[in-house]
């Protein structure tokens, strides 16, 4: 019999990356037909590029998954940790291989959240402090914000453009 507790939790992550949401678009949704050119301009000198915040989403549904599931740290597809520069390479290419990553370790933590116990959901995770529960909430508000992040900054780059 499937937990409720648990496909709630794993419904509020699908809404916040992928499934329709009353709020407006989620993370995958907002990056949908965005082109690598547009991923790696900055909205303004110093600021962080659509690129980037779809690499810091990523690592951080990857550092969640690893605090539940008590695994060590340094397995991260790419060296360096929080905010990656992007883009080395400003191709097509990259930036799909870059999307894909996402995309990759939101279905990782998926899986580790439908595995994940109920009982354990008030214990701290591993190598933090906070629980089970509220970094599984957390990582989905994560989402919800640097999606209206980059809806923001694609409004922004659009107005420059057409000026």
């Amino acid at each position: 019999m499937p937990n409720s507790e648990i496909e709630h939790l794993l419904a509020l992550l699908d809404e916040a990356y992928s499934r329709a949401a009353w709020h407006g678009p989620n993370l995958r949704g907002s990056i949908r037909g965005v082109t690598a050119r547009e991923a790696g301009i900055p909205p303004k000198a110093g600021r962080n590029t659509i690129w980037e915040i779809v690499l810091h989403a990523a690592y951080w549904k990857y550092t969640v998954r690893r605090r539940l599931l008590g695994e060590k740290r340094g397995s991260f597809s790419i060296q360096g940790s929080n905010w990656f520069d992007r883009p080395i390479d400003r191709s097509e290419t990259a930036w799909r291989a870059d999307v894909a990553l996402l995309e990759s370790e939101h279905r990782r933590l998926r899986e580790a959240v439908s595995a994940f116990q109920p009982e354990d959901l008030e214990r701290p995770a591993r190598g933090s402090q906070t629980v089970a529960r509220r970094l599984i909430t957390g990582i989905a508000f994560h989402d919800v914000y640097h999606a209206g992040q980059i809806q923001l900054i694609k409004k922004l780059l659009r107005t420059k453009n057409s000026r």
